[in-house]
């Protein structure tokens, strides 16, 4: 009797499939296209950018948001300056809604494959797990909304680890994508609105201050945003002590 794959089991081929096609695509995407995701290329060709986007609004909108979502998906080192591009060429808003809903779509495609490969069988074995590990994953369980949106506002959390963690977790699909378009929406606004102002910055010959995000009058309002996100854990965690 032949071996046959159930309709619920995936062979190893298919299930690692969606990764190693992430793989593979980033290596070749930032062998190919390094060069062009960078300052210096959006300041060279910022003139023709916006001629196209003048003769071809709605067409350059959608090839935008694919592009951003592609640079996400493919964790290609470009994220900060395709944000900073999105503002340069749509403007603070609609561009923070561009950069947004790209970053969501492609932090989306990376988490179904990451889910797809490794994730559910990992979230499987720390379920199983005993100890500290356990007792982690029991405390992110009962208040995924807050971890999801500490993950995503905390600025030190690198964006591509903000992508992986929730799918090692068993994070369902709708909860992460929504955490993720809200989440990322605070940052996104701060770097789109520094993408608008890039036509002065170009006219001067300077380079952008990118480190914007960690000053006061930036960073305190996003931590303000991270104390109440963390709030219904500190209040869960408070009431546990109570009830001991």
């Amino acid at each position: 009797m032949t071996d046959s794959v159930t309709p619920t089991q995936k062979s190893p081929i298919a299930r690692y499939l969606p990764l190693a096609a992430i793989v593979v695509g980033a290596g070749l995407a930032y062998y190919f296209f390094r060069d062009y995701l960078s300052f210096q290329a959006l300041a060279d060709n910022r003139e023709a950018l916006i001629a196209f986007r003048d003769a071809n609004y709605v067409l350059m909108a959608v090839v935008f948001v694919v592009a951003y979502a592609l640079i996400v998906a493919f964790s290609l080192p470009g994220a900060t300056i395709a944000t900073l591009t999105g503002g340069f060429l749509f403007a603070t808003f609609p561009g923070a809604l561009f950069n947004i809903t790209g970053a969501t779509l492609g932090a989306t495609a990376i988490f179904l494959a990451a889910q797809t490969s490794f994730g559910a069988g990992l979230g499987a074995r720390l379920e199983a797990s005993e100890g500290m590990v356990k007792r982690v994953k029991d405390a992110i369980d009962e208040n995924q909304w807050s971890a999801l949106f500490l993950l995503r506002l905390v600025p030190a959390v690198p964006f591509f680890m903000a992508n992986l963690i929730p799918a090692f977790l068993e994070v369902p699909l709708r909860r992460y994508v929504i955490s993720t378009f809200f989440g990322i929406m605070p940052g996104a606004i701060v770097y789109t609105s520094v993408g608008a102002g890039l036509g002065e910055v170009f006219a001067r010959g300077e380079t952008p201050n990118l480190g914007i995000i960690f000053e006061p009058q930036v960073l305190l309002p996003i931590l303000g945003l991270c104390a109440l996100a963390a709030l219904p854990i500190l209040l869960k965690a408070i009431r546990g002590k109570k009830q001991l």
